[in-house]
């Protein structure tokens, strides 16, 4: 058919996405796949080989509320932690606080620690000692953290190395010997056994702080309850299980410890109260004794009873009151001068208010918070010293709503005193005696009612003390789990599975992505509206310069058909020629224009046409290989006037191809080709020949091709799959535009069914406003028995023929 179409009016093929090619694409390096599956597989089995296990260890308490406490205890003093559901972070920073996690620890066997060393990891042994070693001295603080590996010798002798030196050098030592090192004199008592590569180091107390307090987790074992539970993750299972009992153990121990300390302060102030009003009640008592015995009254009765009544009611009122004064002044110098948490010691009506309590609960949370930071923080960094700040802030309210709760005692005082005042005037006119015994009287029993009131509070704070117990109770006590929380296996090597899975379709879509060439038909006719005249498939051995005519040399093949493909294609453009002027170009060298040449010229020389073959690229040409020639003497030098017509024109009679090398490279090969001797040249050859084909220059870099392909009848675009890039495609179209070609067509050269770069569209041609060449890429037909090809290596099994 003829490719008259102008170009203006050629569209791009209609193209549809095939979901199998898709699929396709990445079964194409399933190996990809395969191998990226296997480096996750090994990656899996080192990461699980040489991280150290970690496991869990749990435990669970009951915490008491406030009201629990309460009933449990009449008259009990207020509660140290009363519990609530948002408290479970408050117990924890209580529970990883230093007094309980240090107490904690004393009571494990903390000071050495065991290791056995193997190939990919060292492994703590704890709870049990292979061989023991003996502490003799030690500084408590300032003693070496080395690690040291022992190896024996035999029964009596053993050496030992230090990490201090990365164990470059090795003392000989005996068992029991007294070994001096690391600021501390120690034995190794016990026979180290033969197996195994062993360790040991000697620890502080604070350095296994950060372990016990690192893993412990606290929260909340079921919503709505007061099951606290607790949880602690360690390499070791045992030690991970003994340190948590030792922590919620000293948990329980400090909580009652706290609530004993608030009731012993209790105590204490009500002893120094009674003590002085004892002092008081003898006093008065001796001067009422006194007064009776100077003034020989024994039971003297009085007509003013009731202002007597009214008299000791009101100075009742002012010792409570003086009382109350008192627990507001202790209160206020506990705020002022104590940095710890505040405790209220006794139940005053009257001067606890509601806002008070709340800025003293607000101030020990304060104080809680600021002890949590204060294990990951300076006491000059910057939250503690905003905590700092809030701190002073809610003690500053607490002073200012004490000073309110003096100032209203105050009042309430001076006030009564008036009141008091009138009622001594109201006894005036009582006889002196009488009413002297009568002030005596009441003081007395004024301070004896004081008494008997804080002696029977002293005795129901000394019940409540001995009664007391915490507010938390063990319900289950932790066990070592010997089943690793990390790493899972089955969770590790599925994860890797996926991630090589993964890896490898991606590795495959990013070669896709990063991919510059063009590789199939599909995706050229996404690029261009050019029309392809054919495929010429890749052959599947190196090609030498004397076998570059294959179409003739293997006719039977694959390759072969494909070139007489293309052939047939020629016949239908510029058929109304006879004879056809053909030039074969590409964008850069290397793309296979003389290759293409040679098989082309070739299959039309087998049907008895006449062919010549001209190599006018005059830079770089290589046609004279394939034909064994010298090129001392080519188109240059007829261009030239150095050589007539008939010097220049070879054949090689054993392909039967007349051929015109490129001759000796001039310095002016553009102006030779633009010279009317070539177009002479061309007319001439015309009167003798059916088929010329001309392998010009690529015309990516140099222009010397044009007037050659402006005076072609077909001019052949050479794309080589696996070479050409992207920008290859539109070239043909730009020459059409640029120089009103309509005679182009593309050739698909070495194309070799690369499915991993494959165009994922499948071209619809029946809905194509342009001329269509048919031609097969053969995929799938090379083992269809119709051609000759050899053998794949994994078919060795095959008969030949």
């Amino acid at each position: 058919m003829d490719n008259s179409t102008p170009i203006e009016n050629r569209k791009l093929a209609s193209q549809t996405i095939n979901y199998w090619k898709i699929v396709l694409i990445f079964l194409s390096r399933w190996y990809w796949v395969a191998g990226t599956v296997l480096i996750s597989f090994v990656l899996a089995w080192l990461y699980v080989r040489s991280i150290t296990p970690i496991y869990i260890t749990s435990a669970s308490l009951k915490l008491d509320g406030d009201q629990q406490q309460q009933m449990s205890l009449p008259n009990a003093p207020i509660n140290y932690r009363p519990f609530n559901q948002n408290q479970i972070q408050t117990e924890g920073i209580i529970m990883r606080s230093e007094d309980v996690i240090l107490n904690a620890l004393k009571n494990l066997d903390y000071k050495i620690s065991y290791y056995l060393e193997g190939r990919v990891r060292v492994t703590e042994l704890y709870p049990k000692q292979p061989f023991q070693v003996d502490i003799l001295t030690q500084d408590s603080v300032n003693f070496s953290r080395a690690t040291y590996a022992v190896k024996p010798i035999d029964s009596r002798r053993f050496e030992l190395s230090s990490s201090e030196d990365n164990h470059k050098s090795t003392q000989k030592y005996q068992y029991g010997q007294a070994i001096n090192a690391g600021n501390m004199v120690f034995t190794v008592k016990t026979e180290i056994p033969a197996t195994g590569n062993y360790s040991f180091k000697f620890n502080g107390i604070r350095d296994l702080y950060g372990r016990a307090a690192g893993g412990l987790n606290v929260f909340e074992q079921e919503k709505n309850t007061n099951i606290m539970g607790v949880t602690h993750t360690d390499s070791n299972p045992v030690f991970s299980a003994d340190v948590l009992n030792e922590i919620i153990k000293q948990y329980v121990k400090n909580d009652a410890t706290l609530k004993k300390r608030s009731a012993k302060q209790t105590i204490d102030y009500l002893d120094s109260q009674i003590a002085f009003l004892d002092e008081q009640v003898n006093k008065s008592g001796n001067k009422l004794s006194s007064f009776q015995s100077n003034n020989k009254l024994i039971d003297p009765n009085t007509d003013k009873q009731l202002s007597n009544s009214k008299l000791s009611n009101l100075q009742n009122q002012i010792a409570e009151l003086q009382l109350q004064e008192l627990g507001i002044q202790q209160l206020e110098s506990q705020v002022k001068n104590n940095k710890d948490r505040i405790q209220l010691n006794l139940n005053l009506e009257g001067t606890n208010s509601t806002l008070l309590t709340g800025l003293i609960s607000q101030l020990n949370g304060l104080i809680i918070n600021r002890e949590s930071k204060l294990q990951n923080f300076n006491a000059d960094a910057q939250p503690i010293q905003d905590i700092n700040r809030q701190i002073n802030e809610v003690k500053q309210a607490i002073v200012t709503n004490i000073r309110l709760l003096h100032e209203r005692n105050q009042k309430t005082i001076n006030f009564i005193n008036g009141q008091i005042g009138q009622a001594n005037q109201a006894l005036g006119g009582i006889p002196a005696k009488q009413n002297d015994f009568a002030k005596l009287q009441s003081n007395f029993d004024i301070n004896q009612r004081m008494f008997s009131m804080l002696f029977e509070r002293k005795l129901s704070a000394q019940i409540s003390s001995a009664a007391v117990i915490s507010g938390a109770t063990i319900i289950s006590a932790a066990q070592p789990s010997f089943f690793p929380i990390s790493p899972v296996p089955k969770k590790i090597y599925s994860s890797y599975l996926f991630m090589g899975l993964f890896s490898g379709l991606g590795l495959i879509l990013l070669v896709r992505i990063l991919n510059p060439y063009l590789y199939d038909i599909e995706t050229i006719e996404g690029l261009t509206a050019t029309p392809i005249i054919g495929v010429i498939l890749k052959y599947p051995k190196k090609v030498e310069l004397g076998e570059s005519v294959l179409s003739i040399e293997r006719p039977k093949s694959i390759f072969a058909e494909s070139v007489r493909s293309v052939r047939t294609n020629l016949s239908f453009m510029a058929s109304d020629q006879d004879t056809k002027v053909i030039c074969i170009t590409s964008e850069v060298s290397g793309e296979g224009k003389s290759f293409v040449s040679l098989n082309l010229a070739g299959t039309l020389s087998i049907i008895d046409k006449k062919v010549i073959l001209i190599a006018a690229d005059l830079r770089k040409s290589k046609l004279h290989h394939a034909f064994g020639s010298n090129n001392k003497i080519g188109l240059s030098s007829y261009l030239s006037n150095q050589a007539g017509l008939s010097d220049i024109i070879f054949t090689d009679e054993r392909h039967n191809i007349d051929y015109i090398t490129s001759g000796p490279v001039p310095p002016n090969p553009s102006e030779l080709l633009h010279h009317k001797a070539m177009a002479t040249l061309i007319e001439k050859l015309r009167e003798t020949y059916e088929y010329i084909i001309i392998d010009t220059a690529p015309v990516g870099l140099v222009s010397d091709s044009v007037p050659l392909i402006r005076k072609a009848d077909i001019n052949l675009f050479i794309i080589r799959s696996g070479v050409s890039k992207f920008r290859a495609a539109t070239i043909p179209d730009r020459l059409s535009k640029e120089y009103g070609l309509n005679n182009i067509a593309i050739i698909l050269n070495s194309f070799g069914d690369e499915k991993l770069h494959a165009n994922i569209y499948t071209t619809n041609y029946a809905h194509s406003n342009t001329g269509t060449y048919y031609y097969s890429n053969y995929t799938g037909y090379g083992k269809s028995g119709y051609y000759d090809d050899e053998r794949s290596w994994w078919e060795f099994w095959k008969k030949n023929g």
